[in-house]
């Protein structure tokens, strides 16, 4: 995605005499050759190790019944090996591919090795205890071969473990103990393996983790004093973050504009549940504009060069005006006005959008050769 923009951009600066082909080719092979570009060929590989996976998870599953027990173990714990050595040969051999596949069999027969010991010697243990440790394994095992794929399968692991806690404890934050406060560090693990292993997009798990934590202790079944307050807080770190004399702007640019999108996410989401328990009217309608503030300070500040907060900003200003407006207006003017008075709404925002699209797309002036 980012290769197909900066290629447009390059040709229809060469064509404005902006800079020359050779320049513009130059800079699209320095993209290239970062390795970061969409391989169908990647894509397939990936697909094949994670159908092999599941064709050896439901093997586990079907408990081999004719095969002895201590050959089943034997066996499962060597494919563990053989995945990992045909992992070690592929990077020695620069197959990147074949390595990056190789590991996340080895990673997926670790997974059916837990539930088969298990299944055979019948351990007592719970649902989060097994995902737990599948999440800690791959997650050391990506840091130490430095697997971008394995830190993504690490992110994937830790959002099914912190599900598997709800399957084994219950909702209760309580009843989960220490364990209850473990998402936290995780995440920053995520973080940690996201920048080691240059997988970017995994960090993208680590912001999940947390965001569905914070509703899990903080949110949900909770005061809406403490929705209200981790909304201002989340508020509060995302013009920390983006304003641009802010001591934390520096810190922004190196995280990347997933930061302020995740933290608008949790702002917006916490003043909606809090907006939601509200009954009178002017308390709604106060919360309303708070929550129309935020999207419009949040297109101000990073509509023109974060294209995700730009349109979640859209869409959270659209959604509260028209939930005010049927809170406030829908039992007055019935239910024809209502309709009437949305798409007036929704039209002038169309408006507003479209100026605002102008405004950030309203080029400098040329220079011409």
């Amino acid at each position: 995605m980012y290769r197909g923009r900066l290629k447009n951009d390059l040709d229809d600066w060469t064509k404005r005499g902006l800079i020359d082909a050779e320049t513009a080719r130059r800079l699209l092979d320095d993209v290239d050759s970062r390795g970061n570009r969409f391989s169908i060929g990647t894509i397939l590989s990936m697909f094949a190790a994670v159908l092999i996976a599941a064709s050896i998870l439901m093997l586990v599953a079907a408990n081999w019944e004719a095969i002895p027990r201590l050959a089943r173990v034997v066996g499962i714990l060597g494919l563990i090996w053989i995945f990992h050595g045909a992992a070690l040969a592929a990077r020695a051999y620069g197959a990147d591919r074949i390595a990056a596949a190789s590991l996340v069999l080895g990673a997926a027969t670790f997974g059916g090795a837990i539930a088969l010991i298990g299944q055979l010697y019948h351990l007592s243990g719970d649902t989060f205890a097994a995902m737990f440790l599948w999440f800690i394994v791959t997650a050391v095992s990506a840091a130490l071969f430095r697997s971008g794929a394995l830190a993504v399968v690490a992110g994937a692991l830790s959002l099914v473990a912190f599900g598997g806690g709800f399957d084994s404890f219950g909702w209760e934050v309580g009843g989960h103990g220490l364990w209850a406060w473990w998402p936290p560090f995780g995440a920053v693990a995520i973080f940690a393996l996201a920048h080691w292993t240059g997988a970017s997009r995994a960090k993208h798990f680590g912001y999940l983790l947390l965001l569905a934590w914070i509703w899990w202790v903080a949110i949900i079944d909770e005061d809406i004093t403490w929705a209200f307050s981790i909304a201002l807080c989340a508020s509060a770190v995302f013009f920390l973050l983006t304003l641009p004399r802010s001591p934390l702007a520096s810190l922004h640019r190196r995280l990347g504009a997933s930061a302020s999108f995740y933290a608008l996410i949790m702002a917006f989401s916490a003043f909606s549940f809090v907006q939601a328990q509200l009954l009178d009217a002017m308390s709604i309608a106060i919360l309303g504009i708070v929550i129309l503030g935020l999207a419009i300070a949040a297109i101000a500040l990073e509509g023109r060069d974060n294209g995700a907060v730009r349109f979640l900003a859209y869409a959270a200003f659209a959604a509260e005006v028209l939930y005010l407006s049927y809170e406030t207006i829908d039992s007055i003017l019935g239910t024809s006005a209502f309709f009437l008075l949305s798409g007036l709404v929704v039209a002038l925002l169309a408006f507003v959008v479209v100026r605002l699209e102008k405004r950030f797309s309203r080029r400098t002036a040329e220079v011409t050769p």
